[in-house]
């Protein structure tokens, strides 16, 4: 039983990776092409996506702690 239960955490921590790095992979995609069509306006694009991005990838470490202390 405990191996479900392993099997169960490990397939969670493998979709929050694969999810957050979706979101990064977009918000980073979306960023690139705004300074790619604006090049003057690269530092209000960059201080506009830094939040978001910071939060995406809190939330995923978030994730994955709680994950481990459930399993711990």
């Amino acid at each position: 039983m405990e191996e479900l239960h392993l099997l169960g955490a490990g397939l969670g921590l493998g979709m929050i990776v694969i999810g957050a790095g979706l979101g990064i992979g977009r918000f980073a995609a979306a960023a690139a092409e705004g300074i790619a069509r604006q090049p003057n306006a690269a530092s209000q694009i960059t201080g506009a996506i830094n939040l978001p991005l910071f939060l995406l990838e809190g939330v995923a470490i978030l994730a994955e702690v709680f994950i481990l202390i459930l399993m711990l």
